[in-house]
């Protein structure tokens, strides 16, 4: 079974940098997937804020957040983090992390993610 454990939230000023981790464990799946995080701000739906597939390393980044915000990950560790700087009050929003293993594209849609993390909430003050 597949774990994803998201660190790295917590609050911080307009202008401020905070970097989130996720861990994943119990994953042997050995094809190419992909990875990425997701916030859900209070009365909005959730979007997609970055991700990544492997199959060929390209990342995608949300309007909102490009120059901003970078995705990375060390497949050696299993760990997939987030850069967030020049954070705005707008990012405030619990953050996921998400798997997926049926993705064929870094755009493939986030019904496609099929594991995801608990959530780390991140909010971000004028």
């Amino acid at each position: 079974q597949v774990q994803l454990v998201e660190s790295g939230g917590g609050s911080v000023q307009a202008g401020g940098s905070l970097r989130l981790s996720c861990t994943a464990s119990g994953y042997t799946y050995g094809g190419a997937f992909c990875m990425g995080w997701f916030r859900e701000a209070p009365g909005k739906e959730r979007e997609g804020v970055a991700r990544i597939y492997t199959g060929d390393s390209s990342p995608f980044y949300a309007d909102s957040v490009k120059g901003r915000f970078t995705i990375s990950k060390d497949i050696a560790k299993n760990t997939l983090h987030l850069q967030m700087n020049s954070l705005i009050p707008e990012d405030t929003a619990m953050y996921y992390c998400a798997a997926s293993t049926l993705c064929t594209t870094v755009h493939s849609g986030q019904s496609l993610y099929n594991y995801w993390g608990q959530g780390t909430q991140v909010t971000v003050s004028s």
